[in-house]
């Protein structure tokens, strides 16, 4: 697998500084946090990126992400399709194949097929806006209970009822663990439909008190990461695996130390 740095890893880091330091920890792919992005084009330009990406010789591979895609109100929904429009249009640019998008809470009352069907509706209109530049969409769940789309299960049927050749899912171990999702799930999987796999362990405590707080660099948890990873390979998943942490602690430490850190406890796993 490729190895990816995500830039919530390094949260309080600039584009710049991610950039430098995948680079030197050795890592294959940026995921580019979209805020870090949007701040370093206030005074940088889409040609700067790609330059720094070339001299640390990292490529880019999402950018990370639209959040609350589904169940949005009018003026919601047309400011999040814009957003999808810009954020497709620097993706051309910077040679980046991917943006990460994730669902909304699930309203009061929604059944499963409600949500079935607003998602679907959804990533087929993004879909349509990002065909246009030449992106796919990495359709993330996300385990909490409050989530509209919290299992891989669910993901993957409704990937397959949006059936458009850009859409495809990212498994991210954290909401894998904390959603319940089931290693016979990814048995299920179309491996060219799996954009991004998301790194992380996780605290021991009860699921339903886990946040995203709690991650830990992998290795370091509870989740049955091996499991997950013997599961991928077994469908013939040799993608991108990018670390995501959203752990506080770890935002204080010196980005590279962290990203080395990152990348050699990932290594260990994989191998």
């Amino acid at each position: 697998m490729l190895l990816g740095l995500n830039g919530a890893t390094t949260m309080k880091a600039d584009l710049a500084t991610d950039i430098r330091v995948a680079g030197q920890a050795g890592y294959d792919v940026l995921e580019i946090w979209a805020a870090k992005l949007d701040a370093f084009l206030q005074e940088g330009s889409l040609a700067d990126v790609v330059s720094l990406l070339r001299e640390a010789g990292v490529k880019s591979h999402a950018i990370n992400s639209i959040e609350r895609i589904t169940f949005r109100d009018e003026a919601g929904y047309e400011g999040m399709r814009g957003r999808c429009r810009q954020l497709s249009r620097m993706a051309q640019v910077l040679g980046c194949p991917n943006i990460v998008v994730v669902p909304s809470d699930k309203p009061a009352g929604a059944t499963k097929e409600e949500v079935c069907q607003e998602t679907v509706r959804v990533l087929r209109d993004l879909a349509g806006i990002a065909a246009g530049y030449g992106v796919k969409l990495a359709f993330e769940f996300l385990g909490f209970a409050t989530c509209s789309v919290n299992t891989l299960a669910d993901c993957w049927e409704i990937v397959q009822r949006v059936d458009r050749e850009n859409v495809g899912l990212v498994i991210d171990t954290f909401h894998f663990y904390v959603g319940g999702s089931r290693l016979e799930s990814i048995g299920q999987v179309d491996p060219q439909k799996l954009l991004i796999f998301h790194i992380n362990d996780a605290e021991d405590l009860p699921k339903a008190q886990l946040t995203d707080a709690h991650r830990l660099l992998p290795g370091e948890g509870v989740i049955p990461l091996k499991g997950i990873i013997a599961a991928l390979k077994g469908i013939g998943f040799d993608g991108v695996c990018s670390v995501e942490l959203f752990r506080p602690e770890y935002w204080e430490w010196e980005p590279l130390k962290l990203a080395k850190e990152a990348k050699r406890k990932t290594e260990e796993l994989l191998r």
